[in-house]
């Protein structure tokens, strides 16, 4: 046991030496990954709207008009919103107006009751609980005369604890998706292991660090939408699946940003 404590000491200097250039930019790339996938519906929506039309309207019972104005508001609303996210601005009415998006979409294109799908997206909602969690541990911190914020940092501690728990579920529809190899169950442990020391907040910022490096590799090679042209529909699932990966990394990174927050394992070990 002294000898796993040791390296593992040792394995948190070297990534504490090579996070540190790179910490005051995390929090602005997390929060441009975690809306990247609204920024890219929202461009598809756009590039392919009589197609979501014909699609709302011949399978999905939308009468004409009422489609227009779904995909308008939900275009506008993920741009307005994805804008606020990274500008730091109203960031509570930015993750609410993306939630939204999550939930009527969901509904409005049937695909709710699919596993993977809403698993994913309750990657994404963590991804959004963290965003939020971020902006709460921001406002206590700027109360003038240092007067501690209690309403915030109580709220921000049930936040990250729930966007915690989310984020990790990416992997469940990864190990229930695809064929068993050996490697598939490789990274499956590995991942799930850090998963689990994720969710219950034991050296969560390296966890998190972990299944960025993991998700990384995992998209660039399994998510590679760019070398698909013979099936544009395939091409766009794959898409899809490529940019809700590059959201919930976003929402690991911003883990390692704010931290896992009063309700883990890691905050309680500074009690004793």
């Amino acid at each position: 046991m002294e000898q796993i404590r040791n390296v593992s000491e040792q394995t948190e200097d070297v990534l504490e030496k090579i996070s540190r250039p790179l910490k005051p930019y995390i929090p602005w790339v997390a929060r441009t990954l975690l809306v990247s996938t609204f920024i890219e519906d929202s461009v598809r929506i756009i590039m392919q709207w009589q197609n979501q039309l014909m699609y709302l309207q011949a399978y999905r019972g939308f009468p004409w008009g009422v489609s227009h104005v779904f995909l308008l508001v939900n275009v506008v609303t993920m741009v307005a919103c994805s804008g606020l996210a990274i500008g730091r601005r109203h960031t509570e009415y930015a993750v609410g107006g993306l939630f939204a998006v999550i939930v009527t979409q969901g509904f409005a294109y049937g695909l709710i009751f699919d596993f993977k799908f809403f698993l994913r997206n309750l990657s994404v909602a963590g991804g959004l609980m963290m965003l939020l969690a971020e902006s709460l541990l921001a406002k206590r911190r700027s109360v003038f005369a240092g007067l501690p914020n209690i309403s915030d940092e109580d709220q921000s501690k049930y936040v990250l604890l729930g966007g915690r728990i989310l984020l990790v579920l990416l992997f469940v529809s990864f190990v229930f998706s695809g064929k068993l190899t050996l490697m598939r169950l490789i990274v499956s442990a590995i991942g799930g292991l850090s998963c689990l020391m994720v969710a219950v907040g034991f050296k969560a910022k390296y966890s998190a660090i972990v299944l960025v490096t993991i998700l990384s590799v995992f998209n660039l090679v399994v998510n590679n939408w760019w070398t698909i042209d013979f099936n544009p529909v395939h091409r766009d699932f794959v898409k899809y699946d490529f940019f809700q990966t590059l959201s919930i990394m976003g929402g690991f990174l911003l883990l390692v940003n704010v931290g896992p927050g009063g309700f883990s394992v890691d905050e309680k070990k500074k009690n004793f």
